[in-house]
């Protein structure tokens, strides 16, 4: 994340990664999706708030840019969707202060996802799954490829969601301060994690993980 000054300085004084990184569930299955072989990257946090402030948090195009980013279209069910310099696609399913479901169509390629929101004590759970078919990205990244992405976006929406007036900072700049490797590695490592309990050979997922970790730093990534 780029910032100005100022707003990167309240990353710097407030940002924990370790307790942000505690704050995240994750997991991984494999399955299959339209009889083939394809992943289930799973991952929950917890967030302080009304269920319909988190609703209207992850729905409305208004509040995208303040926690994630820029995204157009018809934000109901069977309508169209575009995030800004990414993936576009239709939702396929909707039941308000509950859960959606779409497609993720990028570079090609079309991948599942689907959010669900559960009051959870005094405030509400988060759970996204993102389901892909295998494929040498896969075979490359593991479940970090959209894990930690999907991971930077909470951390984000935690943000949001304790301050709704301040602007999210540039990821950019944050991946490659200290704060932000500190999470992206921990991230990649949590996933590495949940890909061994899946059944990944631990020194793929581990090679797959620190791949993924150069891959949002900017740093070289480790030959096999």
């Amino acid at each position: 994340m780029a910032c100005q000054p100022g707003r990167q300085g309240r990353y710097a004084m407030e940002f924990d990664a370790g307790m942000h990184l505690a704050e995240t569930d994750r997991s991984v299955a494999f399955l299959e999706r339209d009889s083939q072989q394809a992943s289930a990257v799973t991952l929950s946090r917890s967030y302080t708030t009304a269920i319909e402030d988190l609703w209207d948090a992850v729905t409305n195009v208004q509040r995208f840019p303040r926690w994630f980013t820029a995204v157009s279209g018809d934000l109901e069910l069977g309508g169209r969707y575009q995030v800004e310099g990414n993936a576009s696609g239709s939702i396929t399913a909707c039941e308000p202060l509950s859960h959606f479901s779409l497609t993720w169509e990028f570079a090609g390629d079309v991948s599942w996802v689907d959010v669900r929101l559960t009051a959870e004590g005094d405030g509400v759970r988060l759970s996204l799954t993102h389901t892909a078919l295998l494929s040498p990205h896969w075979d490359t990244y593991g479940p970090g490829a959209v894990g930690v992405g999907w991971e930077s976006g909470m951390l984000g929406l935690a943000y949001h969601i304790a301050d709704p007036d301040v602007p999210l900072p540039d990821m950019e700049a944050f991946a490659t301060s200290r704060d932000g490797r500190a999470f992206i590695t921990g991230s990649s490592d949590g996933w590495a994690r949940a890909a061994v309990a899946a059944g990944t050979a631990p020194d793929t997922a581990d090679l797959a993980g620190r791949r993924t970790t150069a891959f949002y730093t900017g740093e070289p990534e480790p030959e096999d």
